[in-house]
């Protein structure tokens, strides 16, 4: 039995604006990238980015098709609940947007939020006392980190006030027994924060399996980090490391652009 073949994309460059056609091309390259950290869980996760210029209009990966798949001009554009706004032929997955469309409506410094259900960030998520200060990385991570209690597959709307109001202005939310969030205010930002979250419970996970006693680092460290955060990516935050990111897609498969 042959694998069925891709639905023929026609490219959108050109009939979207430059602003929605550069952040269609940086949010492909997020899914791609996320695949190849190894943090995707085949189609179940999603990526969202506000279009540039509008509050209420999203885009979003095509469910179905696998992260290492997807392009700039297969990403659809949707509204507020999860509805198409575009002649894309690909399918959505509204019930997959709950989570994405509180957040987003409730934090407009958020043009792209970014969840995975990564295996040492669900491992974390189940663990009572949540992320530890074990590492340096830790510690940008605890200098903003929520946490949100497991209701349950995503599908309710009645969840999102909770949701909206455990995130509160943080960077970071750990859904409890589900998987890791990070919110950007751009989507290089947005990775950053989910590379060093994910870090961060992989580190954990490997001093605990140890078995030794775990040195924890004092919270006047962690008071601090935001600033040193600052200060190491020299104010640029995810975007010193994007370009370089790119590059590494370039050299494996630059289709995530077309």
């Amino acid at each position: 039995m042959t694998a069925p073949e891709m639905a023929v994309i026609e490219s959108l460059k050109g009939r979207v604006s430059p602003e929605e056609w550069q952040t269609r091309v940086d949010l492909a390259a997020c899914y791609r990238l996320v695949a190849d950290f190894g943090w995707s869980d085949l189609v179940f996760t999603h990526i969202t980015a506000r279009v540039p210029g509008t509050e209420d209009q999203f885009l979003i990966n095509p469910y179905g098709m696998t992260f290492d798949e997807i392009t700039a001009s297969s990403l659809v554009k949707i509204d507020v609940a999860g509805n198409k706004l575009d002649n894309s032929p690909f399918p959505v997955n509204p019930a997959g947007f709950t989570i994405h469309s509180a957040i987003h409506s409730a934090r407009h410094d958020a043009q792209c939020v970014l969840h995975v259900h990564s295996l040492n960030g669900v491992a974390v998520s189940a663990q009572a006392k949540g992320v530890q200060a074990l590492s340096q990385q830790s510690i940008f991570i605890l200098s903003s980190l929520a946490y949100h209690d497991y209701e349950g597959v995503a599908l309710n709307d009645a969840e999102k006030p909770r949701l909206i109001a455990d995130m509160g202005e943080c960077t970071y939310l750990m859904l409890r027994n589900h998987g890791l969030l990070t919110v950007g205010k751009t989507i290089a930002d947005a990775f950053l924060a989910m590379y060093l979250f994910e870090s961060a419970c992989a580190i954990q996970i490997r001093a605990q399996a140890g078995g030794g006693e775990l040195i924890q680092i004092p919270a006047e460290i962690i008071s601090g980090a935001q600033q040193q955060a600052k200060t190491v990516t020299k104010s640029l935050g995810g975007m010193l490391a994007w370009p370089g990111l790119l590059r590494r897609l370039e050299r494996k498969d630059p289709s995530y652009r077309t």
